[in-house]
């Protein structure tokens, strides 16, 4: 048999692999990112901004009719005073509300002013809507009257200085202290707080004896020896008293004194029986 002849082997060369190409994004595919912002974002900025709008409208309305002559201030109810000036309070909150009216005052600012009056110890004040306002004192009560370098003033008992005596009101029976610190230090402020616990011990007890009015005032600028200002015979004496029993004290010097004032100069009643000196002994 005939041989066939032998084919030759043909190589094929091998062709570089082509990378797939990227499907152009469809058209549903780009629209649904501006979908999203159509669908959600917008509508949220339009909301956003007509809310923006609507609040600045009712803050504009609210002022314009909370400013408006309806909150006008037409009455101011004063209560609590019978020392403090009702015309000054009422001054102060007409003053204060005239521009803001009632709706708009400002009750702290406006409590502030008063409670700086004298006699004020604090303020309560109030709106009475639509055009009133309310204030309710509560007021210092002076206990006593103090000599200071500027004149007589009323005090408290927590020797806060309330006003200055007027001569044309109503006498008022209230004893008078001498003997004040006026520098405004912490010691004197310490000072003069004893003195008014001193002074209210003595009233107590003087008091529970009747004594107290044979008392014209007190010196109280030494308070290891407090004296009380008695008089007999129509001369004034001074009376130094025991910082432990001032109604004893006292009264053991009204008894040794009684019909010779104008003859004693002063009396040393702190210990155990009084001693008088007489006006010209050395």
């Amino acid at each position: 048999m005939a041989t066939q002849p032998k084919k030759k082997a043909v190589k094929r060369t091998s062709q570089p692999k082509r990378k797939p190409r990227r499907k152009a994004a469809s058209p549903s595919t780009r629209q649904s990112g501006n979908g999203a912002f159509g669908k959600f974002f917008l509508p949220g900025a339009i909301s956003a901004c007509i809310l923006i709008c609507l609040g600045v409208l009712l803050f504009f309305g609210y002022r314009t009719v909370t400013a408006s002559n309806f909150f006008e201030v037409r009455e101011v109810a004063v209560t609590g005073t019978t020392r403090a000036s009702k015309q000054d309070i009422e001054r102060i909150v007409r003053g204060e509300t005239e521009k803001s009216g009632a709706w708009n005052a400002d009750l702290p600012d406006i409590r502030q002013k008063i409670e700086k009056l004298p006699y004020i110890k604090s303020a309560a004040v109030s709106r009475a809507l639509p055009n009133g306002m309310r204030v309710a004192v509560t007021e210092r009560v002076p206990i006593a009257v103090v000599h200071l370098t500027a004149g007589d003033y009323f005090v408290d008992s927590e020797t806060e200085i309330l006003a200055p005596i007027d001569k044309n009101d109503p006498p008022q029976d209230l004893m008078m202290i001498r003997g004040w610190d006026e520098t405004k230090s912490e010691r004197a402020a310490k000072d003069n707080s004893a003195r008014i616990k001193m002074f209210q011990k003595m009233t107590s007890d003087w008091g529970e004896f009747g004594l107290g009015k044979k008392v014209k005032e007190v010196n109280l600028s030494d308070l290891l020896e407090p004296k009380a200002i008695v008089e007999d015979s129509g001369s004034q004496i001074p009376v130094t008293l025991s910082r432990e029993e001032f109604a004893k004290s006292l009264k053991s010097a009204i008894e040794a004194v009684a019909g010779k004032g104008e003859r004693i100069k002063s009396v040393n009643s702190s210990g155990v029986y009084p001693v008088i000196e007489y006006i010209g002994n050395n």
